[in-house]
């Protein structure tokens, strides 16, 4: 078939769109390779359980893991709450997503959830249109882009938006009525975009969602569209930054015996900021400026030093063994990601604004991300300056190779040079990205570079100096495609500084065209390595840098051949003949068939000063597997060769999916919401979102599996009117396929509780299928199931790879929630679902809810886990504490429940209240029909050693992951730390300290025996609890290497019976069972002191402990009782412990 453009929103992403405006859905990230993955400082919640009961409970424990491994569960085991824009607030745990909270207004629009590996979208039926027509930016909603580490910090304050105009009359009205939001800022002006950058606290976000958009009707406003006025709403993304041998390698240092250096020419380096004193870079800098949210330009991470040099370092502190790629070059500076490497992308559309003016005739941008179809705000700003200014951009590629299509953005620009990473041999680094680009096949990389083990400039006391160390002196080696870009920006630098009137074009024409073949195709190499020396000769180079040929439409037997034209120019006073050949390579590599592509003539003479074209042919009608091909044309003569890149399409077998959809009614739709996901095939990952009315509508889709679940709705502007949810959760795609959503077909979901004044606090529906390992989870959340109905289509699922969920949450009064979940393998999705729970369904907990401090109030959140579908949707509430909750917990056979309690803290400016303090248990059964009761906290505080929690070794390291405030009932959880001092001494000398907790931690040692001591000393604001204000722990123990595992140390566990205010009747003998946990649990101890003070720890009185109980006197009426404990195991390892204000009298 012929060639074609296909619809964007109907095809998958690798597949050719002539327009790729659709907004992406990823993370901007620093560009060099780590040499490991830091490890962070978090808390972990809900890992052991201690409940009273009147039945038996059994603590749930985790399966033995590695010290590394055990760390990272329990962080990753936190969880955070993030915003989408519309107001609506996520709660996630370890990547999924665990709780809704909708905002005020809007508890009646149904959510999309849907979980596809690590990536995790929560769309509200409002905001799915605006998605699918490329107006909203679908990273709003990706929760996992908004829960990273740096989006957290970055979105502190307010969400960061870029919102674009249209150029009518009514954008002065919308920029108005944004700055009208609430408690909005307008952070930057983006002329080139026509856009504002602002921020929007998240109290103010649902007025932010109402000024760009309005509703298309009344009910609850799920049909909504840009208001007048708006053109486009992004993200503003979270960005984070990414010689001696590689200078000579491309040729550099031959340019300088040719007599140029750079000089003259002005070269920006958008990064971490740039460390000017350092004797390489000293008088190189001419300009500098801060968009970051650091104070200063001052370089903290060491990655734009390090650049900088790479470029433009004389290489004086090393005698000029590590001098850049241009020495003559003058360097601007703008600092556009913090100390921490974080940034916006706003930040950097401005910087790139500010270096133009400045002069800049080459920017370097060493950081990126995922690439989507779509151009993004970074994309059109490159795309901009380098037409309407002639600057170049070199960027990086980016490190998530060798896999297809990882190019990252904004190296995915058009007008982009996008660099590649090889190493000192000029073979592929094995992180370095590979195209082709996602959306439409378009060849990237363009060129490659040296990008392994790169020494350059070290800022000092720098990150990068701290984890990679210095050698010499003042340098430091890394890896990565930042390190390869700086070395295309200098050559750019050399080549501007022979050709000044050279605009980026010519300057990317020449890089490109003179680039050396090392091997590999043009989707991993682009052109191929670059050759400074060659492009300062070269006189003729070819416009395009690379053809794209699109995509050519399966079936290939009537495939006309595809025409591109190449032209050669010429910068020379002499004519230039030059020969031409083209050869490509198939979608494994092996060498395409002969005649695949063609160059005509095969000769051809460019007039001096001229030029001369040339038409190059792809036929894919010739027979040869399918998929994606990449070539070069090579065109050689007087003592030049210009490289250029092609690739095409060769579609894969595809055929038309048709799907219908009907109402209630029997009549077409009136509204519907579709998502057709690939499972296996070329479109394996990829979704295709269809937002429309009307009866049908249709997809072209390559062979393979697909799942498709969809939302039938009676009105679109109202969805309580009717809501009729249809799946086939497998879809073969082997030729031409009907699939019909009928809403007559969907039976009522109905699950009510024994309690009539119970209300519906929020429902999910949802599946999950297993496909190679991974679930990918469909769903909904919904205020209630009212007029809510189901139904499945399709062959019956029979591997067991289908689970299905349903879980309900209802409220009655202020001290009683029901929570429900149902579900497990099925064949296919139900077509309705029926639960009438009885009381004797339920099991009861009570639950306290401690006040550490006055005024605080609770968060509660109860959460199912069915054995083999998941996790349903929590629903939490805000309580009064101290008060008692119960919670009545009904679920399928064998179903786990994590139930998290908070204690909330201050209000930010954004409107977020934070979390003083957050305690839980994991994975709990409980039986239908009997009671169970436990406290949340309550002292006394202390750490519990578990198999997720303790002191270990691995190798030569001592690991600490060891919360210090567990509640007293033995939740774990964690609590903000006012202050922390930590210290590990060596048979009687300090090797290590810091100001951490023993949260996460860890100490290199050396592999002999020796005699170690740990200290802690940690301390909580007295604004977060009145008790259990400081611990302090001391571990002293002999270890070497090959002592595996858990150290010898130990822990007491005091629980007294407390109040929800942790306090005892005051003045009265109390009995405190006393527990050891550790080395010296059951028969190992060999002593046990315990100790009491009533005066703040100034003095000390001995207490008796009888029969596992602390036998002593209760403090008095309002005042706290510290407690010391020093404990001895059996083999003379010794751990105190003493517990400050550890519970008080009444």
């Amino acid at each position: 078939m012929a060639e074609s453009a296909r619809p964007r929103t109907h095809r998958p992403h690798r597949t050719h769109h002539p327009h790729r405006r659709h907004p992406s859905h990823r993370t901007i990230q620093r560009i060099h390779v780590p040499s490991q993955a830091r490890r962070r400082r978090a808390a972990a919640i809900a890992v052991v359980a201690a409940l009273a009961t009147t039945g038996a409970a059994v603590p749930a424990t985790a399966g033995p893991q590695t010290a590394q491994k055990a760390a990272e569960s329990a962080n990753a085991a936190t969880p955070h709450r993030v915003q989408l824009i519309t107001g609506d607030v996520v709660e996630v745990t370890s990547g999924h997503v665990t709780g809704f909270d909708p905002a005020p207004g809007r508890e009646n629009i149904p959510v999309h959830l849907r979980e596809d590996g690590d990536r995790s979208l929560v769309v509200p039926l409002d905001a799915q249109r605006l998605i699918s027509t490329g107006t909203v930016d679908e990273r709003l909603f990706e929760v996992t882009g908004l829960d990273t580490e740096a989006a957290r910090a970055s979105y502190r304050n307010g969400l960061k938006v870029i919102v674009g105009y249209t150029d009518a009359a009514a954008a002065t009205t919308a920029r108005a009525a944004v700055a009208a939001a609430g408690g909005t800022k307008v952070r930057r002006t983006i002329e080139a975009l026509n856009a504002q950058a602002v921020t929007t606290p998240g109290r103010d976000l649902p007025q932010l969602w109402k000024a760009l958009t309005r509703a298309g009707g009344g009910g609850d406003g799920t049909a909504r569209r840009t208001a007048a006025g708006i053109d486009r709403v992004w993200l503003d993304g979270t960005v984070t930054a990414q010689l001696d041998v590689s200078v000579p390698q491309i040729g550099a240092d031959k340019v300088w015996a040719a007599g140029y250096d750079g000089t003259g020419v002005k070269v920006a380096v958008l990064d971490t900021g740039v460390d000017e004193t350092h004797p390489d870079l000293t008088g190189q800098q001419i300009a500098e400026k801060n968009f970051s949210a650091s104070a200063d330009a001052k370089d903290r991470q060491g990655h734009g030093t390090h650049v900088a040099s790479t470029i433009a370092g004389t290489g004086a502190k090393a005698g000029g063994a590590y001098k850049g790629v241009a020495p003559g070059a003058r360097l601007i500076d703008g600092k556009v990601l913090d100390d921490s490497g974080s940034g916006n992308e706003s930040d950097i559309i401005t910087a790139v604004e500010w270096a133009v003016g400045e002069g800049a005739d080459i920017i370097n941008m060493s950081l990126g991300g995922p690439d989507s179809p779509g151009v993004e705000p970074l994309e059109e700003t490159v795309d901009h300056y380098s037409e309407s200014a002639g600057v170049l951009f070199a960027i990086a590629a980016g490190n998530e190779g060798p896999g297809a299509s990882t190019i990252g953005t904004p190296g995915a620009a058009d007008r982009a040079l996008t660099v590649g990473a090889v190493d000192d041999g000029d073979a592929m680094a094995s992180f370095s990205s590979r195209g082709p680009r996602v959306g439409d096949g378009a060849i990237k990389p363009d060129v490659t570079a040296p990008g392994v083990d790169i020494t350059a400039a070290s800022a000092p006391g720098s990150a990068i100096a701290t984890e990679y160390g210095e050698n010499p002196e003042g340098y430091v080696t890394i890896s990565g495609t930042s390190m390869a870009t700086p070395h295309v920006a200098g050559a750019a630098a050399l080549l501007k500084q022979r050709n000044p009137d050279w605009r980026a074009a010519e300057l990317k024409g020449a890089l490109t065209g003179s680039a050396k073949d090392t091997g590999f195709t043009a989707f991993e190499q682009g052109a191929g390595r670059i050759q400074a020396d060659r492009a300062v000769e070269q006189t003729v180079h070819a416009e395009p840098v690379s053809l794209n040929f699109g995509s050519v439409e399966w079936p290939h037997d009537d495939d006309r051949p595809v025409v591109r034209t190449l032209t050669y120019r010429n910068s020379a006073d002499a004519d230039v003949t030059l020969d031409l050949t083209a050869s490509g390579a198939g979608p494994g590599g092996e060498a395409a068939p002969e005649g695949m592509f063609t160059v005509s003539p095969g000769s051809v003479t460019v007039p001096a000063g001229g030029a001369a074209e040339v038409t190059v042919t792809a036929d894919t009608a010739i027979d040869a597997p399918d998929g994606q091909y990449s070539a070069a044309v090579v065109a050689t003569g007087g003592r030049q060769s210009v490289r250029s890149a092609a690739a095409v399409d060769r579609e894969t077998p595809s055929y038309p999916v048709r799907l219908r959809h009907l109402g209630r009614d029997g009549r077409a739709a009136a509204a519907f919401q579709t998502y057709v996901t690939g499972l296996s095939g070329e479109a394996a990952g990829q979704e295709f979102a269809l937002d429309e009315t009307g009866d049908s509508t249709e997809l072209r889709l390559p062979v393979g599996e697909y799942s498709v679940q969809g939302i039938v709705l009676a009105d679109r502007a109202d969805s309580t009117k009717g809501a009729d949810w249809i799946a086939q959760p497998k879809l073969t795609v082997d030729g031409p396929q009907d699939v019909t959503l009928d809403a007559r077909t969907a039976k009522p979901v109905d699950i009510t509780v024994p309690d009539r004044r119970a209300t519906a606090r929020q429902a999910h529906a949802g599946y999950t299928l297993k496909v190679d390992g991974l679930d990918r989870k469909f769903g909904w959340r919904l205020p209630s199931f009212e007029n809510f109905r189901s139904a499945g289509l399709g062959p019956d699922v029979t591997d067991g790879s289908l689970q299905q969920v349903w879980d309900a949450h209802f409220a009655s009064g202020e001290n009683t929630q029901y929570s429900q979940i149902y579900g497990g393998p099925v064949t296919r999705p139900a077509t309705g679902y029926r639960k009438h729970a009885r009381g004797e369904d339920f099991a009861r907990l009570v639950a306290g809810l401690g006040e550490p401090v006055a005024g605080k109030d609770a968060f509660l959140t109860p959460l199912g886990l069915l054995p083999t579908a998941g996790f349903g949707l929590a629903s939490g509430r805000t309580l009064p504490s101290p008060s008692t909750q119960t919670l009545y917990l009904a679920g399928a056979t064998g179903t786990k429940w994590y139930v998290g309690f908070e204690q909330l803290g201050d209000t930010l400016p954004n409107g977020w209240q934070l979390t003083d303090s957050r305690y839980g248990f994991n994975g709990e059964t409980f039986r239908a029909g009997r009671t169970y009761r436990t406290d949340f906290n309550t002292g006394v505080y202390g750490p519990v050693l578990s198999d997720a929690q303790g002191i270990r070794r691995s190798g030569d390291t001592l690991y600490a992951f060891l919360n210090m405030f567990s509640d007293g009932q033995g939740h774990d959880g964690s609590t903000t730390v006012e202050s922390a001092r930590t210290t590990l001494h060596r048979n009687g000398e300090k090797i290590a300290e810091n100001d951490d907790d023993l949260s996460v931690g860890s100490f290199p040692v050396p592999a002999e025996d020796a005699e170690y001591t740990l200290g802690t000393s940690i301390t909580r604001s007295p604004k977060i609890a009145r008790v259990g204000t400081r611990i302090d722990a001391a571990w002293t123990f002999r270890s070497r290497s090959g002592d595996e595992g858990d150290l010898p140390v130990s822990v007491v566990r005091f629980r007294p019976e407390v109040d929800l205010r942790s306090q005892v009747r005051a003045g009265r003998p109390v009995s405190v069972p006393v527990e050891i946990q550790g080395a010296a649990a059951g028969g190992n101890l060999r002593s046990l002191k315990v100790e009491a003070s009533y005066d703040n720890a100034v003095s000390w009185q001995k207490v008796p402990v009888v029969l596992g109980r602390a036998l002593l006197r209760a403090p008095a009426e309002d005042r706290a009782i510290a407690l010391r404990a020093v404990i001895v195991d059996r083999r003379g390892n010794t751990s105190t412990l003493t517990f400050h204000d550890a519970f008080v009298g009444r």
